[in-house]
């Protein structure tokens, strides 16, 4: 297959080059369009008890979305401020599709004690189809801001997740102009030249374009969240690169030992090619473990960012041997193999050093990382609210002048209790006296609806605990608890329930690839012990940053208390498949020396040494763009990109330096064991990179 990608793209490179441009006109014209589609309805999980109770208040009593205007900043008492006020509410009113809109002045609780805010909800009418909503929407919330006072702020309910969908645009094109530039400057040192430097860019630029496509056709049938456009673009152009500069070294060494540009390229596909090939379909199978949850954000992001995965390694295998052929004559090879060695020799030093000192260097690295795992026992999730954005965001604005104005829990989602018929009254009345300020209407057919507002946050201790209460004292009655709290409560038993399902479905296929790869029992048991130390390191760090608040304030955010929903399983996936990547780059490097040569011990330093230089440069490149990513100050994308960026950097120096080489030399030749039947099956079906016929003393040592 990697020799029929490589014969077809050389033999018709300006085709395959035109496919792709065709490829990035799409991505980059209708792809864009999913940025209006976006929502912010993580934890919604179906055949839950929270979206059952939830399903059934909507076929009963349909109510249709709503929206808050807060006005502050000077006495709302002032006649002129209220003659306003009352003309824009009466304004609002008349707006299609605005059902309701209560005189803020008429209204217990809708003004402030200090009496210099006020609130104006907004509730549209249920059964509006989108298009209608996002008029609605976006017509009573200009005339809410053209109240003239010192703080005017609309959000809440949808216009939050158009808010997000605005702010996640905004910071993916802000990431992109600080990575790019930075990308290109880094390979521009790497590679010593413009065009070998240009090369993964537009390989990069082709993952974008494939995040943005497959986003789109996915939100053709399911909900994308407003975290998938940063994380998927983000892996997009990271994998990119990664990729296209496995392959374009590759080439540069072909070339110092060829003049023949189309040769070269053959075999760059069919050594590293494989490696590309493996390491895709690694990153995929990593990312299939969200598919077992039944969470709909979860199955849609494994998805989307598996079919990214999947775009990134075709465009290396098919886009960049298209662009090597017909412009791979003006790339210079790679130096001398003087210059190489030199390059070669830390890496392969600091191999030696950790074969020698392995118990040494084990019982240092693994406590540390143990150590740096630590407060990922005490982590919480949330689904989080309006203080997850940026303090210049609306929505952030809206929540902190309520917080500033009003009492605490205001505007806070409530508990929603859905008492069936045959619910006695009895059980109603316990479920009412949980909370003072309990609310009750009644139901078309019998039952009603328990409204119970929580003492603190929507998503918060207290709220989750009140869900637990009502299941725990309703018995047998007909009674189902729906709301945000009990949205994370369900959103979190279900990945108890899930995550080892999800866990051994990954460990299985990345054990089996691994097999595959390398015909080896032992090497994918290592690999998967290390590189979830290495996780756990990354994750217990978020951990202390975002919800202990350490150090919260030099990224511009704040302890929360708990993550996001979001981040955990994200980083989990993501930087497990991140780290199969590296241990392919070395594993294949090793495996062609330990062919070469029959040496174990010296086919670890030596594979070191002629991957370390790629690995460390892919690492680095790959954190650039993660932290690009985390300028935009989303709470969320800013815990994932820090996961994601700490998971990188350790597994690319700490593990793969250190622990490799370290526990490679404690196992010794039995690293490469297998028993003798799956020996035979990997000697029969097992996939391994080619041997190119490189003369043994000009194999390059550098990279």
């Amino acid at each position: 297959m990697l020799t029929a990608l490589a014969r077809t793209a050389t033999r018709r490179p300006l085709t395959v080059m035109l496919l792709w441009g065709l490829f990035l006109l799409l991505g980059f014209g209708l792809g864009t369009g999913v940025f209006a589609r976006l929502s912010d309805n993580v934890p919604e999980v179906p055949g839950t008890e929270s979206e059952s109770a939830a399903r059934y208040l909507d076929e009963l009593d349909p109510a249709g979305s709503s929206i808050t205007g807060v006005v502050a900043g000077t006495p709302v008492a002032d006649a002129g401020l209220r003659a306003e006020v009352e003309r824009a509410v009466a304004d609002v009113r008349k707006v299609a599709g605005v059902a309701a809109v209560p005189d803020p002045y008429a209204t217990p609780g809708m003004i402030a004690e200090d009496g210099r805010a006020l609130i104006v909800p907004v509730t549209l009418e249920g059964g509006l189809d989108d298009d209608a909503e996002e008029r609605t929407l976006d017509a009573a919330a200009e005339r809410i801001r053209e109240i003239d006072a010192p703080d005017v702020h609309v959000s809440g309910g949808p216009l939050l997740g158009l808010q997000m969908g605005e702010r996640a645009a905004q910071d993916v094109k802000n990431a992109e102009l600080i990575s790019l530039p930075v990308v290109l400057a880094l390979l521009l040192v790497v590679f010593g030249g413009l065009r070998s430097a240009l090369l993964p860019l537009v390989v990069a630029v082709s993952g974008i374009a494939g995040a943005f496509l497959a986003l789109f056709l996915f939100s053709e049938v399911t909900d994308i969240s407003v975290y998938a456009i940063q994380v998927t673009t983000m892996l997009g152009l990271g994998l990119a690169v990664d990729y296209a500069l496995l392959m374009l070294v590759r080439f540069r060494e072909e070339r110092r030992t060829t003049e023949d540009v189309v040769g070269a390229v053959h075999r760059t596909v069919a050594a590293a090619g494989r490696t590309v090939l493996f390491s895709g379909l690694t990153v995929a199978v990593s990312l299939t473990g969200l598919l077992v949850f039944p969470s709909v954000f979860l199955r849609s992001m494994g998805l989307a960012v598996a079919a990214v995965v999947v775009v990134d390694m075709l465009a290396a295998l098919t886009l960049l041997p298209a662009l090597l052929a017909r412009f791979g004559g003006r790339i210079p090879p790679a130096k001398s193999p003087g210059n190489g060695e030199e390059e070669g020799r830390f890496f392969a030093r600091v191999a030696r050093f950790a074969a020698r000192r392995k118990v040494a260097v084990l019982a240092v690295v693994v406590p540390v990382l143990l150590v740096l795992a630590l407060p990922v026992a005490g982590m919480s999730i949330v689904v989080g609210d309006a203080r997850q954005l940026p303090a210049d965001s609306e929505a952030r604005q809206l929540q902190d002048t309520v917080a500033a104005h009003f009492p605490p829990g205001t505007g806070v989602s409530p508990v929603v209790v859905v008492a069936k018929p045959g619910t006695d009254a009895a059980t109603a009345d316990r479920i009412r006296a949980l909370a003072p300020g309990a609310t009750t209407r009644e139901l078309p057919g019998g039952g009603a609806v328990i409204e119970i507002r929580p003492p603190g946050e929507a998503d918060g201790a207290e709220a989750t605990a009140l869900v637990e209460r009502v299941r725990e004292i309703r018995g047998d009655a007909p009674v189902e608890v729906t709301g945000t709290a009990a949205r994370l409560v369900d959103f979190r038993q279900m990945l108890a329930e899930r995550a080892p399902w999800s866990a051994l479905t990954v460990l299985a296929g990345i054990v089996l690839l691994l097999f595959a790869f390398t015909g080896s029992v032992l090497l994918p048991l290592r690999t998967v012990v290390t590189t979830l130390l290495s996780l756990a390191a990354a994750l217990g760090v978020v951990v202390w940053v975002f919800q202990d608040g350490h150090l919260a304030g030099l990224l511009g955010t704040e302890g929360l208390g708990a993550l996001s929903i979001t981040a955990p399983p994200l980083i989990v996936a993501i930087a497990f498949g991140l780290a199969m990547d590296y241990e392919l780059f070395i594993l294949a490097r090793m495996r062609e020396a330990r062919l070469r040569s029959g040496d174990d011990r010296e086919a670890v330093v030596t594979g070191l040494s002629r991957s370390g230089r790629v690995v460390t440069c892919a690492a680095v490149l790959l954190a650039v763009v993660f932290a690009a990513f985390m300028t935009g100050g989303f709470s969320p994308i800013l815990q994932i990109g820090l996961g994601l960026t700490l998971a990188v950097l350790i597994d690319a120096t700490v593990v793969r330096m250190l622990l490799v080489p370290a526990t490679m030399a404690l196992l010794g030749r039995h690293a490469w064991w297998a028993p003798a039947p799956l020996r035979r099956v990997h000697d029969r079906f097992g996939l391994r990179e080619e041997q190119t016929e490189l003369p043994r003393e000009k194999v390059p040592s550098g990279v």
